[in-house]
C-alpha cells in the first residue's frame, strides 16, 4: 500500500509539472496568435496605401523612411515566421497533451490496483 501511495505521489507530481510545461506551450501559441493578428492588421494596411506613400519604421527612438516593397516584404517575413512558430508550438502542445494523458492513465490505473477490493464493496453497495 505504501508502495503504491509513493508511486501516486511520483505520478502526481509527474502530471503537474507536464501541466506546467502544457500552459507555457499555450501561453507562447496566443502570444504568436496575438503578434500574427497585428502583422495581419498592418499587412492590410499596407494594401490599402499607394505604392509612393510615405512608411516610417522606428528603430529605437527614431523614425526611419522606409521602402513600401521592403515594409511588405518584412511584414510577409514575420508573418510567415509566425505561422510556422505557430505549427511548431502546436506539435509541442500535442505531444505534452498525449504524455499527460499518458501519465493521467498511469494514475488511473495505479488507483485502481490499489484499491480493488474497496471500489467492489463500494460498487455492491
Amino acid at each position: 500500500m505504501a508502495e503504491a501511495q509513493q508511486q501516486l505521489q511520483a505520478l502526481s507530481a509527474e502530471y503537474q509539472s507536464i501541466q506546467q510545461v502544457l500552459q507555457g506551450h499555450v501561453n507562447s501559441r496566443q502570444k504568436l496568435e496575438s503578434q500574427q493578428q497585428e502583422n495581419r492588421a498592418v499587412q492590410k494596411e499596407f494594401s490599402h496605401l499607394k505604392d509612393d506613400a510615405n512608411i516610417y519604421k522606428m528603430v529605437g527612438p527614431v523614425l526611419l523612411k522606409q521602402e513600401k516593397t521592403e515594409a511588405v516584404l518584412a511584414v510577409d517575413g514575420r508573418l510567415e515566421y509566425i505561422e510556422n512558430e505557430i505549427k511548431r508550438v502546436e506539435k509541442q502542445i500535442k505531444e505534452t497533451e498525449d504524455q499527460s494523458d499518458a501519465v493521467r492513465g498511469q494514475i488511473i490505473k495505479v488507483q485502481s490496483e490499489a484499491q480493488p477490493q474497496g471500489g467492489a464493496s463500494q460498487v455492491a453497495a
